[in-house]
């Protein structure tokens, strides 16, 4: 029989890309959702993409202990994977309670629930921003953490009480994924990156500024010392990230306890860049000024990804072009996001991309 996976936080950005990838792949998948930073119209454009629907889909808090053991109950659940959080550097410093409540407490009530019903293996979503203030040079997963804002530390506790959790508790296998600055969209369109209000993350707020959505980007900060001033960051398509969680169920049963891999693509790219990369692939003007640094920002985050290619040999294969290109398409089929509903019909629905 194909394995079931629960994925909490399935109808969010990376979650939905990574629900397609594991249909596409056999897997039953079904989804925990509360919705609070994710619209229900992404259940319905996953099921379009992959060509087939989700096992099943429960609008569940993961905070709420009845419910989620209720969902459980209803599923032969063969390993979880764990995206739902909040996960805004900004609004984190505001909202620093909210954040350790769902992303710590829903993680602990996760694990609890888990082992009521003995599910003994979980992909956890794990951040870059762990590392903070980075030393210089790629980082590997024995680089210092060090994280600088509420997002990033409850992401290292929450690493912190999964590999309690494992040593006390020897048939736990548990991959954490530090993955770095996850964007794009899948090639047809049909999913992508909809954050509801203004935009937290650098290319969502890009794609609005070339669509005509807002009038221009604010850039946080150019005096960091990177090459043009501006943040630098290890962006990764979605796509890629997805791969990642499907390929890691495939060796959770390898090491027992818990293991934690760097997920990148080596490469640094500043904001300027992006934007600059999205304006010609877009074939618009993508107007932006300086502004104050951003409470919480580092100057560079870069990964080293060598430990999950020698591990898994596995690696990314899409580059900064494909990324913007795809987040571009997604924007221009779905100009309000996924209220956008016309897509629905229009958009293609093969992996292929009608802009390549």
């Amino acid at each position: 029989m194909p394995e079931t996976v629960l994925v909490t936080g399935g109808a969010g950005f990376i979650g939905s890309h990574t629900c397609v990838e594991l249909l596409d792949h056999g897997y039953e998948v079904v989804v925990v959702d509360n919705h609070v930073n994710s619209s229900p119209q992404a259940l319905e454009r996953i099921a379009k993409v992959a060509g087939r629907p989700l096992t099943a889909a429960h609008d569940v808090d993961v905070r709420d202990r009845a419910a989620l053991s209720a969902v459980f109950a209803a599923h032969r659940v063969d390993a979880v994977i764990h995206f739902a959080a909040h996960k805004a550097v900004g609004e984190s410093v505001s909202l620093p309670v909210e954040y350790y409540d769902t992303n710590v407490g829903g993680t602990c009530t996760l694990l609890s629930v888990m082992r009521r019903h003995r599910v003994r293996r979980l992909v956890f979503s794990s951040s870059c921003s762990v590392y903070g203030e980075a030393e210089s040079g790629p980082l590997t997963e024995h680089s210092p953490v060090a994280p600088t804002n509420p997002y990033a530390r409850t992401k290292l506790m929450c690493e912190q009480v999964l590999a309690d959790v494992c040593a006390h508790f020897a048939e736990l296998r548990v991959l954490a994924l530090r993955y770095f600055n996850p964007v794009g969209a899948h090639p047809s369109g049909l999913l992508g990156e909809d954050p509801r209000g203004v935009p937290d993350n650098l290319m969502p707020y890009v794609a609005q500024v070339a669509v005509g959505r807002r009038e221009e980007l604010s850039v946080f900060g150019a005096d960091y010392p990177t090459p043009d001033g501006t943040g630098v960051r290890d962006y990764i398509h979605v796509m890629d990230v997805a791969e990642g969680h499907r390929v890691a169920l495939q060796h959770l049963d390898e090491h027992s306890g818990m293991q934690v891999f760097n997920l990148g693509t080596g490469t640094g790219t500043s904001v300027l860049q992006l934007v600059n990369t999205f304006a010609r692939v877009s074939g618009r003007p993508v107007p932006h000024r300086t502004v104050g640094r951003r409470a919480g920002d580092v100057a560079a985050l870069v990964a080293d990804a060598s430990a999950v290619t020698a591990a898994w040999g596995w690696t990314t294969t899409r580059d900064l072009t494909a990324m913007c290109r795809d987040a571009w398409q997604f924007q221009q089929l779905n100009p309000d996001g996924y209220s956008s509903r016309s897509s629905l019909a229009a958009g293609p629905t093969t992996g292929e991309s009608p802009c390549s």
